[in-house]
């Protein structure tokens, strides 16, 4: 029984095993070799882009139960390597905050309280505010009687949440309207 006490030490455990330097087995405890890894456990990996700014550094999101458990660097991505900076890493939380809006909310002009609407009404409302102010601001011509076909009705200001793709659409769709001021939080 004295002898098992003995070699339950890890400095006499480093001793019996040959591992000298403490870095394996002999410093391992049996609930550490117990516990496994969320990337391990995953049902898949998703291949995706970090969305806090312009650089796109390359993420691997691990899913279980369509719910994402781990998100880290892509070693494949040729522009990050597999490292991400702290807001990189931390985005598992943006995606699994207890505080993170999931519906669309709308609060009237005037109105002291919000309200909750479908999806595809919002997306309406948006739709008609957007064609109304571009008809609005619409130019054909300027005071020097150039033509120049744009709309000072509406603007964009992109912001580094999003990824270069879709900072790339959002300005291909503002230019096809006719905006002119389309500008992205990274670039500033």
């Amino acid at each position: 029984m004295a002898t098992r006490k003995f070699l339950g030490w890890p400095a006499a455990r480093q001793l019996a095993s040959g591992d000298w330097l403490g870095r394996g087995p002999a410093v391992t405890s049996p609930r550490t070799e117990s516990l496994k890894s969320r990337t391990t456990t995953a049902d898949r990996v998703v291949q995706s882009v970090c969305p806090y700014c312009a650089v796109g550094c390359g993420q691997r999101v691990f899913v279980k139960d369509e719910k994402v458990v781990q998100i880290e660097g892509d070693p494949d991505s040729p522009i990050s390597r597999g490292r991400l900076c702290p807001k990189g890493s931390a985005s598992e939380q943006l995606v699994n905050s207890i505080g993170r809006q999931t519906t669309v909310l709308y609060r009237a002009p005037r109105a002291t309280e919000w309200q909750n609407l479908d999806l595809a009404t919002a997306v309406d409302m948006i739709t008609d505010r957007f064609l109304e102010a571009r008809r609005k601001g619409w130019q054909d011509t300027d005071d020097q009687g150039r033509q120049v076909r744009r709309t000072m009705g509406i603007a964009s200001l992109g912001g580094a949440t999003l990824d270069n793709e879709e900072n790339y659409l959002i300005k291909k769709l503002f230019t096809a309207a006719g905006a002119i001021q389309v500008e992205n939080q990274a670039r500033i």
